[in-house]
């Protein structure tokens, strides 16, 4: 059955307009036909289309079901993101298949991007969603600077991975079942030292990923995952 993403669906009863197209259009779903909805805040909604014209499509929800989470704890990636927008979209499209619940773009010292378009990752997070049958959307943020995400209040545990000398002990070893968590990940220069001293200063663990050199999306999608594995056990 068709999935569509409709986060407003417990007021309007009818589909984005986006996705009203898709339904209607490119799939050609007409009046009658049953479809699934998820308005990526928990829950999964069985509907029928009611009426249909060329923009709308609104529907009669027949059944409401609530979707258990996959795992405990909010789960934050934060990282700076690669000069190539490809890679980013990739991860954010990965990252949500496996399940996390945050992402956040860093500007950092030595980031190669300074502005990304939300809008487009946003859509490819939505994509993903649907596709992996998962009924809460992963919040989007916009880029914020490094020393301005170190001001905000965090639960759980913090981490930050980088290529600097020192111990570090690996991530899967240190996370916590059933905590929050929040993984940075660096610009392909890494984060500067006065970044690292900072994030430090607020908290945040030292950590390794392995000891081979991860490109940042690769680094980024072995975080999200470490924490997955562990708050889905």
């Amino acid at each position: 059955m068709h999935v569509f993403y409709t986060p407003d669906i417990a007021q309007t009863l009818e589909l984005p307009e986006e996705e009203a197209g898709h339904c209607l259009r490119v799939l050609r779903l007409g009046v009658g036909e049953e479809i699934m909805l998820t308005d990526g805040k928990g829950y999964f909604y069985r509907a029928v289309i009611s009426a249909a014209t060329q923009k709308r499509c609104v529907v009669k929800v027949v059944e409401k079901t609530e979707q258990e989470p996959f795992w405990k704890g909010h789960l934050h990636l934060a990282l700076a993101p690669t000069k190539n927008m490809d890679r980013m979209e990739w991860l954010a499209e990965k990252a949500t298949e496996i399940g996390f619940d945050e992402l956040t773009f860093l500007n950092c010292r030595f980031s190669e991007r300074k502005v990304i378009k939300t809008e487009r990752v946003e859509k490819i997070v939505v994509s993903a969603v649907k596709q992996s049958l998962k009924a809460r959307k992963p919040v989007v943020n916009e880029m914020t600077d490094f020393r301005r995400f170190m001001e905000r209040e965090f639960t759980g545990q913090k981490f930050i991975a980088h290529c600097y000398e020192g111990e570090k002990p690996l991530l899967r070893d240190v996370l916590r079942k059933d905590e929050d968590a929040v993984v940075l990940i660096g610009p392909e220069g890494d984060f500067s030292p006065e970044e690292v001293a900072l994030a430090a200063e607020k908290g945040f663990q030292a950590v390794s990923l392995g000891k081979s050199r991860l490109r940042t999306e690769t680094a980024a999608l072995v975080a999200v995952h470490l924490m997955n594995l562990t708050h889905a056990e």
